[in-house]
Parts: C-alpha cells; structure tokens; sequence
C-alpha cells in the first residue's frame, strides 16, 4: 500500500492557511480594524446615522419577505420535482438552475426592461400607477429571483433519498395530505429546509448585483446596506462605509455559525 511522503502533509496545511489567511481572514480583519479606526464612538455614530438606519431597515425587511416566499415556494417545488413524475419535470429542474448561471447584473437588467416606465409592462405599470423599478418592489423581485433555488435546491435531493413510502403508509391509513405532510414529510426535511433558510436569508441580505440595478441607487429609499456601504466608499467616506460593511460581515458570520450548527446537528439526528 502506497503512503503519502510525510513531508506533503505540513506543506498542503501551510499552503492552505496561508491561502486562506490571505483569501479570508485578512480581509475580514481589514473590514473590522477600518470601521473601528476612529474609535468606538465614531464607529457607533456611523451605524446609527439616519441613512446607515434606512439601509439596515430595507436590508431587513427585503429578508423578512423574500425568505418566507421563497421557503414557501421551494418546498412546494421541491416536493413536486421530488414526490411525483410528470412531463417537463427535467425542464423545471432546469429552470431551477437559471438564477445560478445568470449574472445577477443581468437578472437586474431584465427586470428593469420589463418593468420600467419605458419597459415592456411600461404602459400597464403607468396606467395602474404603480411604481416597480427604483423603490421598494423591484428590489424584491430582484433578491427574490436570485435567492429562489437555495431552499428548493437542498430538498430536492433530501426528498427523492427519502422517497415516499412512509407518506403513502400515512395516506394508506387514513390521514390527508396536510395531515402527511405536516407528520411525516416537513419533520424529515426540517434540517435541509433550515439550511436553505439560512443561504436564502444570507444571500438576501447580501445581494448586490441585481438590487444595484434595480433600486437606482436613492440614498434613504431604495439603498440597502451593500448598496450604501458602495456608495459611501466612493463619496471617501471610509470609516462609516466600514462600519456597515462589519455590521453585515456580523450577520454574515452568525449566518456561518448558524449553517454550521445546523449541518452538525442534521448529521447527529441522521445517525441516530
């Protein structure tokens, strides 16, 4: 049997911290020491200055609505890509794939064809006086088409590894479909549904891309923190930008903490 030189293993751990070091933790510690730069007070006063506020507040409430529709909508999915054999289910798989290989710039792009005044639905939106494209709807068409495969693409496999007899054994016995699926099918999946809500919420939150497009960039109304730790830093004002990029870096941390915990104990339950 052939053994690895025992010099290889210290040099790939090396290699991979320092990799990492320079990649990850470098950075993160950058974030923290700029915002924390000019003291604690000035680092407080930039979290709680009242467009840092606004920013925080949209940042949050795009993840209160998108997460629960995009959980609602991926288990529906997934438990029909998973549970049942239909025409066009490898096409819906597909589908599912298009928010991973679009561009997040482009996915933005579409909606503001689509959507704004001078879009495609440009004269439905002008007669119904509504405004989608640089406020608050837009925005969350944008963070919910690019957050919408996470829940569903880590059930999918989850549901068809547990196939369904035991839901046809309920059905069998008597109970109805909510019956089953509350009983049998939501407490068998529950730690790849948490798991998906913790990506979902982390790219929510996060996302760039297709929410710079959409929002127009309106200090106050339509800046969630990416956005206007990005504006903030082009304007050179360093240590406020930095003190929002920590405070979303934290929630990206907790984020981490709670995908790992939940990975942990999904195995624990999966063994016992």
């Amino acid at each position: 049997m052939n053994q690895e030189p025992a010099f290889l293993k210290p040099i790939l751990i090396f290699i991979t911290f320092v990799f990492l070091s320079i990649m990850l933790i470098l950075p993160l510690i950058t974030v923290f020491f700029e915002a924390f730069s000019e003291g604690i007070m000035a680092y407080i006063q930039s979290i709680l200055a009242e467009n840092a506020l606004k920013a925080i507040y949209l940042t949050v409430l795009v993840a209160i609505i998108v997460v629960p529709l995009n959980t609602f909508f991926g288990i529906l999915l997934a438990y029909a890509i998973a549970k049942f054999d239909f025409k066009g289910k490898s096409v819906l798989t597909t589908l599912l794939e298009i928010p991973f290989a679009i561009s997040p710039v482009i996915a933005g792009l579409m909606f503001v064809l689509l959507f704004s005044s001078s879009g495609f639905f440009g004269d439905i939106i002008k007669n119904a006086d509504i405004k989608i494209v640089f406020a608050l709807p837009g925005i969350l068409l944008a963070s919910a088409f690019v957050t919408f495969p996470f829940v569903a693409k880590e059930l999918i496999p989850l549901m068809q590894e547990q196939g369904k007899e035991e839901e046809e054994a309920a059905l069998s016995l008597g109970a109805n479909g909510w019956q089953t699926f509350f009983s049998i099918t939501l407490p068998n999946i529950k730690w790849g549904l948490f798991y998906g809500i913790v990506l979902t919420n982390a790219r929510a939150m996060g996302e760039f891309g297709a929410v710079a497009v959409v929002s127009g960039k309106v200090i106050g109304l339509t800046t969630t923190m990416p956005i206007y730790v990005e504006i903030l830093y082009s304007e050179y004002l360093y240590v406020t930008a930095f003190g929002i990029a920590s405070l979303l870096t934290f929630l990206s941390v907790i984020t981490l903490v709670l995908k790992n915990i939940i990975e942990r104990t999904g195995k624990i339950h999966k063994e016992l």
